[in-house]
């Protein structure tokens, strides 16, 4: 069906959709809301969590590559062989595997069985969504739009999800104001975080079972739906973007937001209320930047937007790591977070403009599986380094790698155009 709006007034979250999405996208945009909130404070906490029940930072990057290896196999199975189930079910499974994630985390103090949780759960210790549930959401959010409106609507669900991120951040500092107020310990305090985590997964499962079943179907040029396949047509321009983007992940994966507070904490000293406050401004800088990514894709066209405003934000992430003192870094910092969260939506657009809209659950899933893959193996190469004393050699490396990607999409992408361009 072709994505339009329904008649009458809108109210509540459909008030923040682009003219022209079909208002059924909502609870999609919620969800995001919900699991980037959770996300945000569990990328603060998970460290000083695993640290405190005394495992070492080698092993806290063992589980934090854990945690995004299980959700790159699960997401290659939703990819391989999803098209075969009704994508809602897929959701709300996601979702109940997020509560379950949750408790485990919560109840188990051991290495190896928090390591298998790791694996199959849903934790997210980086900045961004790399879970199961991307590539779900993002095929049935591209059959609500088409165009510029299809860009607009990516960018409000990142945004959404930057926003809550950086909310999410701030309540790192919860389990230090219970410390203080009440009669609880501090490992109490961060064990009842996962339990509230486990709590969004609930709730997120309650709004996938009010999405409607038309959003997902995607249509052809008559109007009839499509039901999801795998990849054909666009197979060749899939597998070039997802090579790319593994390797923007992989550098990704040596800096996500785990393992930069742990590079706060061991190097300036922060304290966790310190941390979930910084992550919350550069949350909030990262979530203007995608509301204004439409605007600068109008301009420049998708391509554009997310090399030019990627490869500023990386070189001040090198310099970060070489700044002399706190508040240098943490300026740089934030010029980063102000610069690159461009290329979230437009990517995502990106990838849904060039295939077919059958193909879009299989796009969206084999271009973020090798980027997960990557990104998994990252943390503990991050995490042996901070054990052996290099704590910024990682930031470094993230920084070039990826100006490495901007330069090699740009040259290999710059011919093509697509849709919304």
């Amino acid at each position: 069906m072709s994505a339009a709006p329904s008649p009458g007034p809108r109210t509540g979250l459909a008030r923040l959709l682009p003219a022209g999405v079909d208002p059924g996208a909502v609870p999609l945009l919620a969800a995001r809301g919900l699991r980037a909130f959770g996300d945000g404070y569990m990328a603060v906490l998970l460290p000083a969590y695993l640290l405190s029940i005394g495992l070492g930072t080698l092993e806290v990057g063992i589980v934090a590559t854990a945690t995004m290896l299980g959700s790159a196999l699960a997401t290659l199975a939703v990819g391989a062989w999803g098209y075969r189930f009704a994508g809602g079910r897929l959701l709300r499974g996601a979702a109940l595997l997020m509560a379950a994630t949750g408790l485990g985390f919560a109840g188990l103090t051991s290495f190896w069985p928090l390591l298998i949780v790791a694996l199959v759960g849903t934790l997210n210790p980086s900045s961004g969504d790399v879970s199961v549930f991307l590539p779900l959401e993002h095929s049935r959010l591209a059959a609500a739009a088409q165009g510029h409106a299809r860009t607009a609507l990516f960018a409000r669900y990142s945004l959404l999800g930057a926003l809550c991120a950086a909310l999410g951040a701030l309540a790192a500092a919860v389990p230090d104001w219970l410390v203080r107020h009440s009669g609880l310990t501090r490992l109490d305090a961060l064990r009842g975080m996962f339990v509230v985590y486990a709590a969004i997964g609930l709730a997120v499962f309650w709004l996938y079972r009010k999405l409607p079943a038309h959003i997902g179907t995607g249509s052809s040029a008559n109007g009839a739906p499509v039901p999801p396949a795998p990849l054909g047509p666009s197979r060749r321009v899939v597998m070039r973007l997802a090579a790319l983007f593994s390797v923007d992940s992989f550098a990704g994966g040596l800096a996500i937001n785990a393992l930069m507070s742990l590079w706060l904490l061991e190097r300036f000293g922060l304290s966790l209320t310190q941390a979930g406050v910084f992550f919350f401004w550069t949350g909030l800088l990262g979530a203007a930047s995608q509301l204004a990514a439409p605007v600068v894709a109008q301009r420049i066209g998708l391509l554009n937007t997310m090399v030019f405003t990627h490869l500023p934000a990386n070189v001040c992430l090198v310099l970060a790591a070489l700044a002399p003192s706190l508040p240098i870094a943490l300026g740089l910092l934030m010029v980063r977070s102000a610069l690159s969260s461009m290329d979230v939506p437009t990517r995502t657009a990106y990838v849904m403009a060039v295939v077919t809209p059958a193909e879009r659950s299989a796009a969206a899933s084999f271009t973020a599986v090798p980027r997960s893959l990557a990104a998994a193996i990252s943390p503990t190469i991050s995490g042996a380094l901070f054990a052996a004393g290099w704590i910024s050699l990682p930031l470094i490396a993230c920084g070039l790698l990826k100006i490495g990607y901007d330069l090699a999409l740009w040259r290999a992408m710059r011919r093509d155009r697509v849709e919304g361009e």
